[in-house]
């Protein structure tokens, strides 16, 4: 409590700032999931510096499209185009198709190209189906078997550099290799994923993301106001409020994406932080009992101390987990295992140095008749 002020000031500074790039500055970097558009990652067989996959893509009028380096290979981007406005649904959805294979064609070599009108099957890209169908020709009864093969390889090694390496990690014999060649060519990028939404789905889902969080603090509003006092419940949300609030500030100012799994970790938070601060409350309305001849900032003092030890160990082995996800848990999930990060921290502190100061100060400025216990 002798911190509180401090706290205050530093939770106040960190919200203002994120609101002012929030609004003024850069705003929040909204996923496919929000802003619609067409999400293309690839992988490519020689390194091309960022620079030149984005004058590529200006070349066919892709020059606003956002490129992310995955790694430091110069060999793997993240595209996202630009949202299009069609006049229904169904017509953005393809438009934006249409614009994640121009990314595509944008990026592939000219060589590719010549093989494409040859008649070749670009063995990067190829469906397994499609690869299927083709071996059914020379080995039919082998076809599936060696189509899953090859597609194994691609998908843990993200592209076929060459023929050779089927040969050597696969073990495919050089009678389907030397069939392969007749019929296929290794083009010089392979999808490793492709995403489409529209922008009136993506508006959609933020509108739905935004009333989840709502709901979610109304309904823990309602439920604490029940349980304990209204004081408590107000000071809970203001608490959580300040969660999601510190977060998005640290999203904004880092300009990470803010996507689906990105809400599910604020939910998540939300649900945290309130457990943790739930427990102090408890604490404080038995000790408003216990103690009943002190004064209301101790006693808000003293249920923070007693709590604090279980308070820091939850967090501390909470903090750990999503630390390793963060680590080792991979490019998927790295936003969602970042949020929680922030979350675990930020709960803590909040739960810890606001939701009793604000107990306190509610009890100053109404000064409740039947005092704060239930």
């Amino acid at each position: 409590m002798k911190y509180k002020l401090f706290a205050f000031g530093l939770s106040g500074i960190i919200i203002i700032i994120g609101i002012i790039n929030i609004t003024k500055g850069k705003g929040l970097n909204e996923g496919i999931d929000f802003a619609g558009g067409s999400l293309v990652r690839v992988m490519l067989k020689k390194e091309i510096p960022i620079d030149e996959v984005r004058k590529l893509l200006s070349e066919v009028g892709l020059e606003k499209s956002r490129i992310q380096e995955i790694g430091a290979s110069k060999r793997e981007y993240l595209i996202r185009s630009l949202q299009t406005t069609g006049e229904s649904q169904e017509e953005e959805i393809e438009a934006h198709e249409i614009i994640g294979n121009k990314v595509i064609e944008a990026l592939r070599l000219q060589e590719d190209r010549v093989a494409l009108e040859k008649g070749l099957k670009d063995l990067n890209t190829i469906a397994e189906r499609e690869l299927t169908l083709i071996l059914e020709a020379s080995f039919p009864e082998e076809a599936s078997a060696i189509a899953q093969n090859i597609f194994s390889s691609r998908v843990s090694e993200g592209i076929i550099q060459d023929y050779a390496q089927l040969q050597q990690e696969r073990g495919i014999s050089q009678e389907i290799i030397d069939a392969l060649e007749g019929k296929t060519f290794l083009g010089s990028l392979a999808v490793l994923s492709k995403e489409t939404v529209g922008p009136q789905v993506g508006h959609d889902l933020r509108k739905k993301a935004t009333q989840a969080v709502i709901w979610a603090l109304i309904g823990m509003l309602i439920y604490i106001g029940v349980r304990f006092k209204l004081a408590y419940g107000v000071a809970a949300i203001l608490t959580l409020a300040h969660d999601v609030l510190i977060t998005l500030s640290i999203f904004s100012l880092t300009n990470r994406e803010i996507n689906l799994p990105v809400i599910a970790a604020m939910l998540t938070i939300v649900g945290y932080s309130l457990n943790d601060t739930i427990v102090i409350f408890v604490r404080v309305r038995d000790n408003l009992r216990i103690l009943r001849k002190h004064e209301f900032e101790r006693i808000l003092d003293t249920s923070i101390n007693q709590t604090l030890g279980r308070t820091v160990i939850t967090s501390g082995t909470t903090f750990l987990t999503v630390l390793a996800l963060f680590l080792f848990g991979g490019e998927v999930i790295n936003d969602f295992a970042f949020t929680m990060i922030i979350g675990v921290v930020t709960g803590t502190y909040s739960s810890i140095f606001q939701s009793c100061p604000l107990l306190h100060y509610w009890n100053i400025i109404f000064k409740p008749k039947k005092g704060m216990g239930k």
